[in-house]
């Protein structure tokens, strides 16, 4: 009867173990923090950098305001519902918006998927959960050697991790209760404070909004030539920051 007791104990136990542990993984949803409906738009600040060149002797940051809206649902070529998604571009708030390009995303339910100028990147993945890592850009070839293809080899094996999960963040004026940041690259070739010698600067993090989308983006890619006998030193690459200022 002792020996029942016990063992009936231990079964309690192990089965109270287990609930405890289901308990802990329990995760938001993609779509708390990649909401897609069709109408649903966020403004953002885009800071633009130009490295210097022949017609500009200096490294140049170009502001404008862009917007996402998802203007409508479609059918991916896995045979997915997918969304569409217009980008509009001004200079200024009194500017008209022009239409300039067309994104598309997918919700997996256990990926967000976001699809720019036919790059396929995991933008998040479940679970939402502190040091969680995935192979972000794994649908990219960024080592294609044929003629025509991109040089995209700086986005191979990105490894997005978050590192930060219900965290206020102040943008200007406006405060987001709860957000998740996504750290997506942080890595530097040679000693770019050297002019004598080659770098390369890769960074990008990614902050989103519960129940808004994305929030900031920072993104750059600087490769760094030294000088050599009759040239100058010089940059190649792009930098982009965007910065919401409003939502729906």
């Amino acid at each position: 009867m002792k020996r029942n007791i016990l063992l009936a104990g231990l079964v309690a136990a192990i089965i109270f173990s287990a609930c405890k542990k289901t308990e802990e993984f329990k995760t938001d949803a993609i779509n708390d923090y990649a909401p897609l409906e069709v109408g649903k738009y966020i403004t953002y600040q885009l800071d633009s950098l130009v490295f210097a060149d022949n017609i500009t002797p200096h490294d140049t940051v170009i502001t404008y305001q862009v917007k996402h809206m998802v203007q409508d649902t479609i059918t991916d070529n896995l045979g997915r519902k997918a969304f569409s998604i217009r980008r509009f571009i001004r200079k200024k708030a009194t500017d008209e918006w022009i239409a300039d390009n067309t994104f598309m995303a997918v919700n997996s339910g256990s990926s967000f998927e976001f699809i720019e100028n036919n790059f396929r990147f995991l933008k998040l993945k479940v679970p939402f959960k502190n040091g969680f890592s995935w192979k972000g850009n794994s649908y990219i070839d960024a080592t294609s050697n044929f003629p025509d293809a991109p040089v995209v080899q700086y986005y191979a094996d990105w490894d997005y991790v978050y590192d930060s999960l219900n965290t206020p963040l102040t943008l200007g004026a406006t405060i987001i209760d709860s957000t998740i940041k996504v750290s997506e690259r942080d890595d530097t070739v040679g000693n770019p404070d050297d002019p004598a010698v080659y770098s390369q600067i890769d960074f990008s993090v990614s902050n989103y909004g519960k129940g808004v989308g994305l929030v900031y983006h920072r993104f750059l890619h600087q490769e760094y030539q030294p000088p050599t006998p009759g040239t100058y030193g010089y940059k190649i690459g792009y930098g982009i920051t965007l910065t919401m200022i409003d939502h729906n």
